[in-house]
């Protein structure tokens, strides 16, 4: 499995011939010694370090990445952090080429059961590389490089986790689902172990968590890229329950106001017009149940309060180790969504932000997000108009129109609007902004594609706002070494 690490005579002469290294080389092979005073990251999983070497992977990102801190994919059971690369898209040109089609995930770091004590949640070993330790293996090497080190995980957990299905959360219908309730304690519990674990058994200079999760509300409705089944919507738990008793929310009042909300949203799909119109039927059903709003809100402010446990459980492991949050692609499309993500708000318990501004799969998903709308609560309005309306709201003034947006991707000022008004929102504060830069996130044939010219443009937009770094994603294992070698040139000439 593990490749024969290259010398560095082998690495530039191989590494050399990557496509466009006519023109990037030159910049790319300079001495790591012009490193970035700023945070230059990358995402980088476990299965990179077993494929090519450790030492070769930091190689490849310090000489052509300029980066000089690694987010290494500690706890994941999403292939999309955790494996090699997506099936059906095309191979980057380092790695074992071959598609990872029996991806478990888990956590790829050595869990310590004595953290766990007080959640029936059991942490499970990854079970992908044997017992490999990802951080055990590659911290000590990055730290002698002067190269920091951030545990990444995310709110993503696999059905083999002893006492899982005790805290997944209920539907409306009473299903169980794949996700876990932010209210329940055992699930609070575990984020918190598995913090201090991370925080306490290794010398990590931060931790990133992740969560790309919305509530019911904005599910219901579709607010999200590949939209929703309004009958499927979460939580109402016997948690939920009682904390909305707790709130005055009448619990039967909202079951049925979600109920009717799916009957409408399945009509409206199918075209079936209400006389007032699709927008002036939603918005009734908002006035005759405001507890459709009120469960949002209930269920989004047990979503913020896993940041807090978080931060929390970090900063008492040890007062230093830096805590951020990686903040979900939606935020980009959704008003709705972006409404319930207060950057002021998060900067109380994060020393940072990754806002994902990934402009090239932008595109494609900007449109998936505008096709739910118009076949929905807004199918009244012309989709062009949607996006136009939306494009106001999100004050996005030099976008492809919806026929070329999947192909054109969303623009480097994209990246530079969305970096500055962050950091406006976090004026005052100590918490630093870092934009997350598409550098090969899959697209569907046909769609936008990342270049070097994509990279290099996008990186030097956040730059330019004035990130306190920047973060190339998702994953090292499927980007092509041009594009990193890009963004390593942009940050060099930053």
């Amino acid at each position: 499995m593990k490749a024969r690490p290259f010398n560095r005579r082998e690495f530039i002469r191989t590494t050399s011939v990557a496509t466009a290294a006519a023109t990037l080389a030159p910049t790319v092979l300079r001495a790591a010694d012009a490193s970035s005073p700023k945070m230059i990251g990358m995402q980088v999983g476990a299965v990179s370090f077993l494929d090519e070497g450790t030492e070769q992977v930091l190689d490849i990102l310090q000489e052509r990445g300029a980066v000089n801190t690694l987010f290494l994919a500690a706890f994941t059971y999403g292939r999309g952090i955790g494996g090699r690369q997506v099936p059906g898209q095309p191979l980057p040109d380092h790695g074992k080429q071959e598609y990872d089609l029996n991806f478990h995930g888990g956590n790829f770091a050595t869990p310590h059961e004595k953290f766990y004590a007080r959640t029936n949640l059991k942490p499970v070993k990854a079970p992908d590389y044997g017992d490999y330790d990802l951080l055990a293996d590659v911290l000590p090497k990055a730290h002698k490089r002067g190269m920091k080190v951030y545990a990444w995980y995310e709110d993503n957990f696999g059905k083999d986790i002893p006492g899982v299905d005790a805290v997944q959360e209920v539907d409306l219908q009473g299903r169980r689902a794949s996700t876990l309730c932010p209210l329940q304690p055992d699930y609070r519990e575990f984020l918190i172990a598995l913090t201090s674990d991370f925080c306490q058994s290794y010398e990590l200079d931060g931790v990133m968590w992740g969560s790309e999760r919305q509530g019911p509300l904005l599910n219901a409705i579709g607010a999200k890229v590949g939209g929703d089944d309004a009958s499927r919507v979460t939580c109402f738990c016997e948690h939920h329950q009682q904390a909305a008793k707790d709130r005055g929310i009448d619990v039967v009042r909202a079951r049925e106001g979600f109920e009717k909300l799916a009957k409408f949203m399945a009509a409206a799909h199918a075209g079936e017009r209400p006389n007032d119109g699709y927008f002036v039927e939603f918005w009734r059903l908002l006035l005759d149940y405001p507890e459709l709003l009120a469960w949002e809100k209930l269920w989004t402010d047990g979503k913020h309060a896993v940041y807090g446990d978080i931060h929390q459980a970090a900063k008492q492991s040890r007062a230093g180790v830096q805590v951020g949050f990686h903040i979900w692609h939606n935020n980009s499309f959704s008003p709705f969504f972006r409404a319930e993500q207060d950057y002021a708000a998060f900067a109380k318990t994060a020393d940072f932000l990754k806002i994902v501004v990934y402009n090239n799969c932008g595109g494609p998903r900007y449109a998936s997000y505008i096709e739910n709308m118009a076949t929905g609560i807004l199918r009244d309005v012309p989709k062009d108009e949607v996006l136009r309306l939306n494009n106001a709201w999100l004050d996005y003034t030099n976008e492809a129109p919806l026929d070329k947006l999947p192909v054109a991707g969303l623009s480097a000022d994209y990246v530079l609007g969305e970096t500055k008004r962050a950091l406006s929102d976090v004026a005052g504060s100590s918490c630093k902004i870092y934009p997350g830069i598409d550098i090969d996130v899959p697209t569907e044939a046909g769609q936008k594609k990342t270049s070097p010219e994509d990279v290099y443009a996008a990186t030097a937009a956040g730059l330019k706002a004035g990130a306190d770094g920047v973060l190339f994603s998702r994953k090292y294992s499927e980007m092509k070494l041009a594009n990193i070698s890009a963004g390593g040139k942009a940050v060099r000439e930053g």
